[in-house]
């Protein structure tokens, strides 16, 4: 089930606020100008499902976003737990970074944590199968796939070179709780 954990950026022992109410989840990450939705497919995928059937399901959707938006590329990522890169992956993601475009992702099956570091608050996003989540471009936040990822998301870019990270070097992550801990 999604949820959102907030915590301020000086206290990683204490959520300030938590739920796992989808549309309380929606409306408190609304005022940081985070888009959280929920879609369905048109066919049931199954697990592990094809990226081609996957675009197919839900290309209703990625095209409403494409007009609003402006978006030029999506692509699909599945990521398993024998992903011989996973440990590097996940250390990756999970140092503090900014993007010049909009991160945009959608869960197809599995899970992962999205977590925010703005206005003094650290938020974290466990977005599971159906959410979409749109993370505004210079938003300061890193990613956990967990250390036995296992999952399949729709990316959203708005730029042909997919994704661009820009490190801060702040080691605040290290402080707060991962996916699964």
């Amino acid at each position: 089930m999604s949820a959102l954990t907030i915590f301020s950026d000086s206290d990683p022992s204490a959520p300030i606020w938590e739920s796992r109410d989808g549309e309380a989840i929606a409306a408190e990450l609304k005022k940081i100008d985070v888009r959280f939705e929920r879609w369905q497919a048109d066919r049931e995928l199954g697990s592990n499902p094809q990226p081609e059937q996957v675009i197919e399901a839900y290309q209703r959707e990625i095209n409403k976003l494409v007009a609003e938006k402006g978006y030029q590329s999506w692509d699909v990522i599945s990521m398993r737990p024998d992903h011989e890169q996973r440990e590097a992956l996940r250390s990756k993601f999970l140092s503090e970074h900014t993007h010049g475009e909009d991160e945009v992702r959608f869960f197809v099956e599995g899970a992962g944590l999205f977590c925010l570091h703005l206005n003094g608050k650290i938020f974290q996003i466990l977005c599971e199968k159906n959410d979409l989540i749109s993370v505004p471009a210079n938003t300061r936040h890193w990613f956990d796939m967990g250390g036995s990822p296992s999952f399949t998301a729709i990316r959203v870019f708005d730029n042909q070179e997919g994704w661009v990270a820009h490190f801060t070097g702040d080691k605040i992550a290290d402080a707060y709780p991962r996916m699964g801990e």
